[in-house]
């Protein structure tokens, strides 16, 4: 029988007892260490302990430091530990409305010490959450619950080191960042990738209205998801486009070719109301009052993973129709988060958007 490692979770895995070692790291326990949670003591002249009036008449051993407040332009690091472990949940909740600090806030993680990072992008977008408009999410990678509580379930190992920093690169200081990670600390396969993020936004060419999601990853690894924020700047239907994984070495024709967007997101007929279920969804109910609109689309690749073994690059196309029933090139606002597990070294992600180039429309 094989023990529990830190990846095989579920339900059938719970009885099987194992030396990995669970920790979890929050602004009261930062280090994650062992007996070290908790250890505040009240002290009102210190900013950094906000609840200090709160807890003066109980002392150390309440809830003293539950959360950062994040300065504008403040990078914090949120986790810094040596390996070998995996990362199995995280948790954050910031100020209820994400609308001016959403994308404006920006999720960095680091693997074993590497310069750039593997992970780079707009929290709320990390988390499936559209335009930095809330929508619950029920999916089993990543849970969005009221009112801006978001979980995600990754897992995401790492051997020799693993670092999370947090960046609010808006003009205003934050009044609240909760977070929770835990991880196990475990051994961790030879053949365990590792897992990455990135996000992407531009506006289609009508000459050429294919979006790119991801290109220039190189090496083994395997694709697990999809997130798009898609904003229409055209009437009707938007979705007729397919998408296509050019993997291994594909040119000019991908391996993989959809049918049609809703259909990748498995639906049909188009998006004519919302679901979240285990593994696809579309979450945000917006048919365009105070402004154009608006869709937040995720695709979890969980049963159905996508292995390349050379390279692979990840478009979709933005297609509508005419009045004669020919298909309508557009020009559509599309942001993307593809998520991934890869070997290291990762190639060069592009350049990260700056704040004025992520705001939702």
């Amino acid at each position: 029988m094989n023990a529990f490692t830190g990846m095989n979770l579920g339900l059938g895995a719970l009885p099987l007892l194992s030396t990995a070692r669970t920790r979890s790291i929050t602004a009261e326990n930062p280090t994650g260490a062992k007996g070290k949670g908790g250890m505040a003591i009240p002290d009102a002249t210190d900013p950094e302990l906000p609840h200090s009036r709160a807890a003066e008449n109980l002392g150390q051993g309440w809830k003293v430091r539950p959360f950062l407040q994040p300065k504008a332009g403040e990078t914090v690091t949120l986790m810094d530990v040596d390996g070998p472990g995996v990362i199995q949940h995280i948790w954050m909740a910031t100020e209820g409305d994400w609308r001016g600090n959403g994308r404006a806030c920006v999720l960095r993680f680091y693997w074993d010490e590497e310069e750039t990072p593997s992970v780079e992008v707009p929290m709320t977008d990390f988390f499936a959450v559209g335009h930095d408009l809330f929508a619950p999410v029920n999916s089993l990678a990543v849970i969005v619950n009221p009112a801006s509580a978001l979980n995600c379930f990754w897992s995401m190992p790492f051997r020799r080191h693993a670092r999370v920093t947090f960046t609010n690169e808006s003009e205003k200081d934050l009044t609240l960042l909760a977070y929770q990670i835990t991880y196990a600390e475990t051994e961790v396969a030879d053949n365990a990738g590792y897992f990455h993020a990135q996000w992407r936004r531009a506006v289609t060419d009508r000459n050429h209205p294919e979006y790119t999601i991801v290109d220039g990853l190189r090496g083994q690894g395997c694709y697990v998801g999809t997130f798009l924020a898609w904003t229409q700047l055209s009437d009707g239907w938007c979705g007729e486009g397919e998408i296509k994984f050019f993997m291994d070495g594909d040119d000019p024709f991908p391996t993989i070719c959809g049918t049609g967007t809703e259909d990748y997101f498995c639906g049909s007929y188009g998006f004519p109301e919302v679901y979240s279920t285990a593994y696809a969804g579309t979450t945000l109910k917006h048919p365009g009052e105070n402004g154009p609109p608006k869709w937040s689309l995720y695709r979890w690749h969980i049963q159905d993973p996508i292995y390349f073994q050379q390279d692979l690059r990840v478009t979709i196309q933005a297609l509508g129709w005419w009045p004669d029933r020919t298909y309508q090139p557009l020009a559509e606002d599309i942001a993307s988060v593809a998520y991934w597990y890869q070997q290291e070294p990762h190639g060069a992600f592009p350049d990260f958007p700056l704040l004025m180039e992520r705001w939702p429309r």
